[in-house]
């Protein structure tokens, strides 16, 4: 097990280009339809609770992939296979950087990643949506955050306590109003 996760972060890590996001349709790939280690639900809270942790997000998904599935054994496989390409890469870069950084090619390359990043990005945003049962009555939700970090600089971490907050004033109503309809209808059938 802990071979098959270090192997399967490696992977991750090494086709991951554009950033942390750009790896969930890959890391969905791997471990919800390939190895069926997670159901979608459980991917998807794990995404959830990975982007409330502070820290580096692939970091923080490999942690509770790893723990998930094999402890704290499961953890060190899972964070070393996710990180060893990208710091190998980055160190490499590093070190040539100053040799191409005026290079033209080498700015095409880069312009060019750069829509390739955003179809990445927006490709599991639609598919969380979708798996996270966003309707057109809950849509306001996301639209609203995004814009008050966006265009108001609100800071996430109000953003995400505000939500949580939310969270737990609206189940606490549903848990009440459902409470008062099936005992309302209690009384009605005594």
């Amino acid at each position: 097990m802990y071979w098959d996760l270090f192997v399967s972060f490696w992977k991750i890590g090494t086709f991951t280009i554009g950033g942390g996001y750009v790896m969930i349709p890959i890391m969905e790939r791997e471990v919800v339809d390939r190895r069926k280690w997670l159901s979608h639900e459980e991917f998807l809270d794990n995404l959830s609770l990975s982007q409330a942790m502070p820290g580096v997000f692939a970091v923080n998904m490999a942690t509770c992939i790893g723990h998930r599935l094999g402890g704290f054994r499961g953890v060190i496989a899972a964070i070393a296979g996710n990180i060893l390409m990208p710091i190998t890469i980055i160190l490499f870069l590093a070190i040539s950087f100053r040799l191409f950084r005026d290079n033209v090619f080498v700015e095409h390359v880069f312009m060019g990643l750069r829509p390739a990043v955003v179809a990445l990005i927006a490709t599991p945003v639609f598919r969380m949506a979708k798996q996270a049962r966003i309707t057109w009555s809950t849509l306001w939700i996301p639209v609203v955050s995004a814009l008050l970090i966006w265009l108001f600089g609100v800071s996430p971490v109000w953003v995400i306590l505000a939500a949580i907050v939310g969270g737990l004033l609206y189940g606490t109503y549903s848990a009440k109003h459902k409470g008062s309809v099936s005992s309302e209808g209690k009384g009605s059938v005594e």
